[in-house]
């Protein structure tokens, strides 16, 4: 899901480059100082689930907990996607830094989309904001690449791509299920479906 520098248009990399460091700005400003540790915990967890990969549909994918991300967060999932990417394409080359704006773009957008999720379905049990947030957490960013490359010229065939993510988004939906009853007994003050 990472896009590499030289596979996209210079000039979509810029502007995806100045929404992603608007969006770090704007959803990471006022942090209070108790937010500090779940948003390093919570990196953490996404930096380390992307680095194990597994083959699926000919191609190698991974998870990201990108919708579990923007459950516990809320619009901060924004810049802690960001700055986990920063630092994955600074020591692993996942992605570039010019396109670092471009995948903090798709991947914060799915963090975001799973926020939402969790907030607007308060009349539904948690189980089914849970799988809906972990699963559009991945196929929301993969539909964006698509939708990128396609632009970029790649042609109609790469929505091929969504075919990959949907079981990997099918996965991730039920890793988030459990993920999050796990919180709700352990942690459940950690689980507001409130605004952030």
């Amino acid at each position: 899901m990472h896009i590499a520098d030289g596979i996209v248009p210079v000039s979509i990399c810029i502007a995806a480059d100045a929404v992603a460091l608007g969006g770090a700005y704007l959803f990471g400003r006022k942090l209070e100082a108790e937010e500090v540790p779940k948003m390093g915990l919570t990196a953490a967890a996404v930096f380390t689930v992307s680095l194990l990969n597994f083959p699926l549909g000919g191609a190698s994918i991974h998870l990201g907990l990108f919708g579990f991300a923007g459950i516990l967060l809320g619009a901060r999932a924004f810049p802690v996607v960001f700055a986990t990417l920063l630092f994955q394409s600074l020591v692993f080359q996942h992605g570039g830094l010019i396109s670092l704006g471009l995948n903090s773009v798709n991947m914060g957008a799915g963090a975001l989309a799973g926020w939402l999720i969790w907030r607007a379905l308060l009349f539904a049990p948690s189980i089914i904001p849970a799988f809906l947030a972990g699963f559009a957490g991945i196929f929301l960013p993969a539909l964006m690449m698509a939708a990128e490359f396609s632009l970029a010229g790649y042609g109609k065939g790469i929505f091929y791509i969504m075919m990959i993510y949907l079981p990997a988004a099918v996965i991730e939906g039920i890793l988030t299920v459990f993920i999050i009853g796990f919180f709700k007994k352990s942690r459940p003050e950690l689980l507001s479906r409130g605004k952030k």
